[in-house]
């Protein structure tokens, strides 16, 4: 074998993106050197690694085997550098960090913007993923931490608590539903939605939530962020549901109000996770406990 450990971080991102394309440009190579390391990878093992599909390409038995040792070979050599690099100037060491939309978009910007100015030789790689599949991907090895909702099972992982982050509805003041009470999720799902993008993490947990009900959410447009969500249910598109943190920081509006969820769900908070804290890497270390110092 002759592999090297851009061959196995490439051959991981095709793996998570589902397709070569997506794969090679996470890795900043171009469509033919991703194909071209691929196929020698396959040559040098004399076995397929990847099954060609026309919806993209899906690991067989022996790619599946060489991911779960690539995570442990990447995680180890990752932990090397940054375990080095506290002994040279100019080595940087690099955190992953998965989290969900709310965390991304309303906790961490200042957080990680105060953690990165104390320490110049460490980059973070952060990434917006639903609470589920953070968690598969810290027991893969494939992040050293992520922060989830408390609603998802942690089975095999070590949690530390981060932010209460309760979700609220929120509705035009004209809106048959706005008449100050509590509500029920299900109530809601005969009224047009303006969602965030389909994407984001937040998007797929609220639909999952209705499909739980027998049920789907009627979006009517989509919106990139919370600013826009709200705005656009300020001027009557519909309603959403949307972080209590994300309409603290706006003033009071006579055009929308916001009530409470009464679903267990929306009660939720955000924990910091990770497979083992002891066992991290010491930048990460430092990361989890300023994350976690409030």
């Amino acid at each position: 074998m002759h592999f090297d450990l851009t061959d196995l971080r490439l051959y991981l991102h095709i793996l998570d993106t589902g397709n070569i394309t997506a794969g090679a440009a996470r890795s900043h190579l171009s469509l033919a050197a991703a194909s071209a390391r691929v196929r020698a990878m396959e040559a040098s093992l004399g076995i397929e690694l990847l099954e060609r599909g026309r919806r993209g390409v899906t690991p067989t038995s022996a790619g599946q085997a060489l991911a779960q040792h690539a995570r442990v070979l990447l995680q180890h050599a990752e932990h090397l550098q940054q375990d080095l690099g506290e002994y040279a100037r100019g080595v940087k060491g690099r955190v992953r960090l998965l989290c969900n939309t709310s965390a991304m978009t309303e906790y961490l910007p200042e957080l990680l913007a105060d953690f990165l100015k104390a320490h110049s030789n460490l980059d973070i790689d952060l990434q917006e993923l639903p609470s589920s599949r953070i968690t598969h991907a810290l027991r893969q090895g494939a992040a050293d931490l992520g922060i989830i909702s408390d609603a998802v099972d942690t089975a095999g992982l070590e949690t530390r608590p981060f932010r209460d982050d309760p979700l609220v509805l929120i509705l035009p003041s004209e809106h048959p539903l706005a008449d100050g009470r509590p509500l029920n999720f299900n109530e809601t799902l005969g009224h047009d939605y303006v969602g965030l993008n389909a994407s984001s993490a937040l998007a797929i947990y609220l639909e999952e939530q209705a499909l739980h009900t027998g049920r789907r959410m009627h979006i009517r447009i989509r919106a990139d962020g919370f600013d826009g969500v709200i705005r656009m249910v300020a001027h009557g598109a519909g309603i959403a549901i949307v972080p209590k943190a994300a309409i603290a920081r706006r003033p009071p509006e006579p055009s929308w109000q916001w009530v409470s969820l009464q679903e267990a769900w929306a009660q939720r908070s955000l924990r910091l996770c990770a497979r083992r804290f002891d066992n991290l890497p010491a930048y990460a270390k430092a990361l989890a406990t300023h994350l976690t110092a409030r």
